[in-house]
């Protein structure tokens, strides 16, 4: 399928690997110009050659710029790099799992920072362009945690459900009747360095093996079996294209069915 969107300009954020980089994959092989953002710049830098690689249209450009876009300065220096953005895919790293007794002021900021305000602003600097060219995809990615509380994700659990609250009323403002779409996209368990992170705090906190956990977490999944960043990226780059037009405001759930859902 045409996606329609060729000649766009993305922004990707947490793009060297993981979640991010499936997400910038699937839109580079869609001729889509992509600026990636993470902090570590020898990955970025590798991710970045790999999605040049990768490209559909040898013109598709693949910017690589190595700064802490949760930080205004590295914001900044998203933006001298290239203004206007077509397409805004927001993705900061998780805050670390554990118990929220452990957690003091500073963690929590640090977490509402990276995972709501930081979107947040990166909508604010983007949104009314889009507006004015008629066209934007803005695709925050968050966490099925969103839906379904994870005990020991407390701090993500806060901070992507306040920003859930801020999209929903945003996406239905009216930027709506100008092309600008705004969702959510959740991943369920995808096999990264996050869910890694995730059972070994589950495990140190239950005393029980990883092997163990990571079994019984697979006999939970309908799919039975973790969701991969290629398949995610594909999601993502639907929710950015000319189809989804009319998707707005919603939370996609990627989760191989283990969220039961409504109907």
């Amino acid at each position: 399928m045409d996606l329609g969107i060729a000649g766009r300009t993305a922004l990707v954020g947490g793009a060297s690997k993981g979640l991010g980089y499936g997400c910038a994959l699937a839109l580079v092989r869609e001729g889509v110009n992509v600026v990636i953002v993470a902090r570590g710049a020898e990955a970025l830098n590798a991710a970045q050659q790999q999605l040049l690689q990768a490209r559909s249209n040898a013109d598709t450009f693949v910017k690589a710029v190595a700064v802490d876009i949760t930080t205004p300065q590295g914001r900044d220096a998203v933006f001298a790099e290239h203004r206007d953005y077509d397409i805004v895919v927001t993705n900061a790293g998780g805050p670390p799992p554990g118990d929220f007794r452990e957690w003091d002021r500073e963690q929590w900021l640090k977490a509402v920072e990276a995972n709501m305000l930081t979107p947040i602003e990166l909508i604010k600097a983007t949104v009314d362009g889009m507006a004015e060219r008629g066209f934007g995809r803005i695709v925050n990615i968050t966490s099925s945690a969103v839906k379904a509380p994870i005990d020991v994700l407390g701090l993500s659990n806060g901070a992507r459900t306040g920003l859930t609250g801020f999209v929903a009323g945003v996406a239905r403002s009216g930027i709506a009747a100008h092309g600008v779409t705004i969702n959510n996209l959740l991943p369920g368990a995808f096999e990264t360095d996050r869910l890694k992170a995730t059972m070994a705090a589950a495990a140190s906190k239950t005393g029980k093996e990883v092997d163990a956990l990571r079994a019984a977490r697979l006999a939970g999944i309908p799919a039975k079996r973790f969701g991969n960043a290629e398949e995610f990226g594909s999601i993502c780059a639907f929710l950015c294209s000319v189809q989804a037009g009319y998707m707005t405001g919603q939370n996609v759930l990627a989760d191989g069915g283990t969220y039961p859902g409504t109907f």
